[in-house]
Formats: C-alpha cells, structure tokens, sequence
C-alpha cells in the first residue's frame, strides 16, 4: 500500500472532504482488524495543557464528525469550557490518516436520544452507573452501581441522563494524510472558505 498512492486521484475527483472521507472510511471498514471508527480526539484544559484519548465516531454528514460522552467527564467538561477541539484517524492497515480541526457543537437531544436507545441496554446502564473520570474508590464500588441501575431498571425503558449526550465537530480544516516511499508522504488540507473549501497540498 505504501508504494501505490490514491491520493492524486482521490483529490482530483474530490472537490470537498466528506465523499473522500467516507471513501477512506469504507476502506477502513474493510481492511482494520476492529474499530476502524475509533479516533484520538484531542481538547485542552483550563491551563491550556493538551489532553488527548480514544473515542469511537458514531456518525458524520456536511454538517460535521458525531461522538457521544459524559458531559461531566474531562473531555465532557474541557470542550464545554472551550467549544473547539481536534481529531485524528490513523488506519495502520491503509497507512493512512486524517487531521480534523473544527468548532464543537451539542447534537440535539433528539440525536442523543435515538443513538442512546441504540446501544445495548448494558452500556444505557453504564451511563448512569459511571461517573466518569471522577475518582473510583474500588472496583466493587462501580459493580454496586451497576447492580443498583440494573435494578432500578430492570423493566421498561432506560431514560438517557442528562448529562450524557453528544457533541458534534463542525470542522475548519480536515487533512487527508497518505505513506510514500522514504517519508515523502502524500498530504492535501480542506480549509473552509466560506460555504465552501480551499484545498492545499502541502510538503510532507
């Protein structure tokens, strides 16, 4: 894969980012052992220190890149603080990746509600059970959550807490990144340019 390059053909058929990253991502389904969705999404605290962890993309259109979370967590609470953040996808199998910069916006509560009836009833019980990033006495103490939710819970519907929701990353750029031969690597960025996108290849 390193010595055959798509990128020049993909950019020249390519007049925005998001039909190329659907492709990549497609191929990604198809060549990554597991979670060819999962991203390393990077925010910074109050005093400007980066933090940085891996989450899992759970949807994407014009409008921006979707991934859900505890709004009280670090990273819940260090977007809500600044509104921006940045991601990056790294497929080892493809030896590709894409750099994604943007503003964050909240999904409504009608996104959040729909994804969050979608997930298994264990992980809807894990967000209540969870108070993520928050210190956790024992193991034991996490299971007892667990068990109390199951039960308080254990027929009907499981409401989505309040806290738990999505953010959506409306983006400014998105680079598309590509190995070569002897580090000269393809590289080609999307800024935003008005309604549109400016689209820049850049020295490896």
């Amino acid at each position: 894969m390193a010595e055959t390059s798509l990128i020049d053909g993909d950019f020249t058929e390519s007049p925005e980012p998001y039909k190329l990253f659907a492709k990549w991502l497609e191929d990604a389904t198809a060549s990554e052992p597991n979670d060819p969705n999962a991203l390393a999404l990077a925010t910074v605290d109050p005093d400007g220190l980066p933090n940085v962890r891996m989450v899992l993309l759970k949807g994407f259109d014009e409008r921006g890149f979707v991934f859900y979370t505890n709004y009280e967590s670090n990273k819940g609470r260090e977007i809500l603080a600044s509104m921006k953040a940045a991601m990056c996808f790294h497929w080892k199998s493809l030896r590709r990746q894409v750099r994604v910069r943007g503003i964050v916006e909240k999904v409504s509560d009608e996104e959040a509600d729909a994804y969050y009836e979608s997930r298994a009833r264990g992980s809807r019980i894990g967000a209540w059970a969870s108070k993520q990033s928050r210190p956790l006495e024992s193991r034991f103490a996490l299971e007892k959550a667990v068990a109390e939710y199951t039960a308080k819970y254990a027929i009907g519907s499981i409401p989505r807490p309040s806290y738990w929701s999505g953010f959506r990353i409306k983006p400014v750029s998105i680079e598309f990144w590509h190995d070569r031969q002897f580090r000269l690597h393809d590289r080609v960025i999307f800024e935003r340019d008005g309604d549109g996108w400016k689209k820049t290849r850049l020295y490896p």
